[in-house]
C-alpha cells in the first residue's frame, strides 16, 4: 500500500488543513486481535509522510514503543473496539460516522486532561447550531470522556457540568407541520397510485408496509417460509442491516422476533407476487422455489438495499401530486389507523415489535391530538348547517 493511500487530509473548522494516518502494527499475541495506531495533526503531507517512514521502520526493528495515550482520539480508538463488542453492526456503524463527521475533528487533537467545560461547552454550542440532534452527538462524545475516567485517564466528565443550549425556534404564521402519517382516504390513494404504476413487487412491497406495520428492513429480510398462507400470518424475526462491508441479514431492531396476523386482502396480494416472482425470475435464470428464497429480493435475487423505498416512493408522491411521507411513515399509518380502530396500546405496541411502550405512546399522542382538532372541526361544520 502506498503512503498516499495511508495519509489523508482533513480539515479544522477553522479550515487549516491537516494530515493523519492509520498504520496497521501486526496482531498482538496476547488478544489475537490486530493492532493499529493513529497519528494526526501534521501541517503538512511531508511531515506525515516522515512520521510514518519513522514508525514504520521502528516497526520493522522491533524497537516500536507504543506511544503513551495522549489524545481524544487516542482514547477514541481504544473505546470503539470494545464498544463494536456491545452493539449490532448497523448502530456501531452510526456510531462510527457521528464520531468521523462530527466528533473527531472538533475534539480529536485535544489532549485528553487538558479538556474541561469550557471546551466541551464551546463544542456543544456549535453542535446545536448546525445539527438537529445534538445531545445524540454530545451524549456519544461523553461516552469516551466516561472511558477514560474508568481507565484511571481523566478525573472528572466536564461533559457533565455542560449547559444546554436552547435552540430557537421561530413560529410561523402558516401551519407547516408535516406529519409523517396517512389517513385512511390518503392511504388508500397512494395503494390505488401504487397499482397504477404497474410495477407488483413495488405495490406489493408498500402494500404489505402499510398493512402489516412491519419496518422496511424487516420487509426485506422476509423470505417465502416466514409467510403462513394457511394461518394468514407473517413470522418476522430479521432484517437487512449495515455494516462497513455491507448489507446482510441480522436481528431484527429489538432482537425479537414476533408473528402478526395479516387479512385476506395482503395475503392474496402475496400469493400473486410468489407467482410472479417466479415466471420474471426463473427468466433471469434463478429458483425461487428454495426455501430461503427472499419475498423482495433485488434483480440478481440477494439482499435488496432498504434505502432504494426513497426513489420508488418519491416517484410516486410527486407524478401524482400526494402529500409527502416516507416509506417508514407507512409503519406510523399503520399504527395510527389501529388506534383509531380501536385497537388497545399493548395490542399495538406487540404488533409494531416495540420493546418500550413508550415509543406507542408517543405516537399515540400525537394521533389522538390530530383526532382532537378533527372533532372540534366536526362540531363547528355541524352548529353551522
Amino acid at each position: 500500500m502506498s503512503k498516499d493511500k495511508i495519509i489523508k487530509s482533513y480539515k479544522l473548522k477553522n479550515g487549516e488543513v491537516r494530515y493523519m494516518f492509520r498504520l496497521y502494527m501486526g496482531v498482538d499475541s496476547l488478544t489475537g486481535k490486530a493492532m493499529s495506531t493513529t497519528r494526526r495533526g501534521f501541517k503538512t503531507k511531508a511531515e506525515a509522510q516522515d512520521a510514518l517512514a519513522e514508525l514504520r521502520v521502528q516497526v520493522n526493528n522491533g524497537t516500536y514503543k507504543k506511544r503513551a495515550v495522549e489524545t481524544y482520539e487516542d482514547i477514541y480508538n481504544i473505546w470503539i473496539e470494545v464498544y463494536e463488542d456491545t452493539v449490532q453492526d448497523s448502530t456501531f456503524l452510526k456510531t462510527s460516522r457521528i464520531f468521523r463527521n462530527h466528533i473527531l475533528p472538533d475534539m480529536g487533537d485535544y489532549k485528553i486532561d487538558m479538556i474541561d467545560v469550557a471546551i466541551c461547552q464551546m463544542h456543544v454550542n456549535q453542535w446545536a447550531k448546525r445539527l438537529k440532534r445534538f445531545n445524540m452527538v454530545k451524549a456519544y462524545a461523553a461516552m469516551v470522556i466516561t472511558f477514560a475516567m474508568r481507565r484511571g485517564l481523566i478525573d472528572k466528565n466536564p461533559f457533565e457540568l455542560v449547559e444546554i443550549p436552547t435552540v430557537k425556534k421561530r413560529i410561523s404564521l402558516e401551519d407547516d407541520e408535516e406529519d409523517n402519517f396517512y389517513t385512511r382516504e390518503q392511504l388508500i390513494e397512494l395503494l390505488d397510485c401504487l397499482k397504477k404504476e404497474g410495477n407488483l413487487r413495488r405495490y406489493t412491497f408498500f402494500h404489505l408496509l402499510a398493512f402489516s406495520g412491519m419496518r422496511k428492513s424487516e420487509g426485506f429480510g422476509l423470505t417465502w417460509r416466514d409467510v403462513d398462507f394457511v394461518n394468514n400470518e407473517i413470522r418476522i424475526n430479521k432484517a437487512v442491516a449495515r455494516s462497513e462491508e455491507g448489507i446482510y441479514l441480522g436481528p431484527t431492531k429489538n432482537g425479537l422476533s414476533r408473528t402478526i396476523k395479516m387479512d385476506n386482502k395482503t395475503m392474496d396480494l402475496l400469493k400473486v407476487w410468489k407467482r410472479e416472482q417466479a415466471e420474471k425470475y426463473l427468466d433471469r435464470g434463478f429458483n425461487t422455489l428454495k426455501k430461503n428464497q427472499l419475498v423482495f429480493p433485488n434483480t440478481k435475487n440477494d439482499l435488496h438495499e432498504p434505502n432504494k423505498t426513497y426513489q420508488w416512493l418519491k416517484r410516486v408522491l410527486d407524478k401524482f401530486q400526494l402529500d409527502p411521507i416516507t416509506t417508514h411513515g407507512l409503519r406510523h399509518t399503520h399504527c395510527s389507523l389501529l388506534f383509531e380502530a380501536g385497537v388497545t396500546i399493548k395490542e399495538v405496541q406487540v404488533r409494531l415489535g416495540h420493546q418500550d411502550v413508550k415509543t406507542t405512546l408517543d405516537i399515540y399522542t400525537h394521533v389522538t391530538k390530530k383526532t382532537q382538532a378533527r372533532t372540534i372541526e366536526k362540531f363547528n361544520e355541524y352548529i353551522s348547517n
